[in-house]
């Protein structure tokens, strides 16, 4: 196998391993209900905990962080099979954490409507800077105290990201590749934020809830 083919299954494989519906299937399996028609219609672990129960969210939010863990991963293994000069073959291994967000957000076997990719992302990510964990859980822990606003708490904890990236690891490829990916799940919440900011009345109340439970 030449480099180029390794690359192509790294990215291809990446696709269909990050288009598997986790929240979908559970869905299906748990309540028979489509994930994406009900709450904020977003095939996605905090929509599964609110409507599927947290133990099975819970299982979601694992699976789709593996799914951005294991691409990356699988990229990596193919590199070494291949004996590839690692600074090279880090872009593969970038590349396929990218499109296994791309393969939640748009699944083939849904008509490419899926999720918004922030579990994705946290696993692709945290595969290279694994200490990421500690600081990412850290701080979502006291946003969430603070805002009682799961997903935003865990989107603004991602921006420590790249931070760790420059600060433990010192690499800048890091820093870039981070900041690109986050992007996705924050652009693809706009809606949703804008949707909240509507029924709710005030940015006050989108960003500060009286309970985790209030989803206005």
């Amino acid at each position: 196998m030449n480099t180029q083919l390794g690359a192509a299954i790294a990215v291809t494989a990446a696709y269909f391993i990050g288009s598997l519906p986790s929240a979908y299937i559970m869905g299906r399996l748990r309540k028979g209900i489509d994930i994406r028609a009900v709450g904020s219609r977003n095939m996605g672990a905090m929509n599964s905990i609110y409507y599927l129960g947290f133990i099975y969210g819970v299982v979601v939010l694992l699976c789709d962080i593996g799914k951005g863990m294991a691409a990356v991963a699988l990229a990596h293994l193919l590199g070494r099979h291949l004996e590839v000069t690692p600074g090279w073959w880090l872009y593969i291994e970038m590349a396929s954490g990218f499109i296994a967000v791309i393969g939640h957000n748009f699944p083939v076997w849904l008509k490419f409507k899926g999720g918004k990719g922030g579990a994705t992302v946290i696993g692709a990510v945290l595969y290279f800077i694994p200490w990421g964990w500690l600081f990412g859980i850290a701080l979502f822990a006291i946003l969430l105290a603070i805002t009682r606003v799961p997903t935003i708490s865990y989107g603004l904890a991602m921006l420590s990201f790249p931070l760790i990236s420059w600060l433990i690891y010192h690499n800048g490829r890091y820093v870039i590749f981070i900041t690109l990916i986050i992007l996705i799940p924050f652009i693809n919440y706009i809606p949703r934020l804008i949707e909240m900011r509507r029924k709710g009345g005030t940015w006050k109340r989108v960003f500060s809830r009286k309970s985790i439970k209030d989803r206005f």
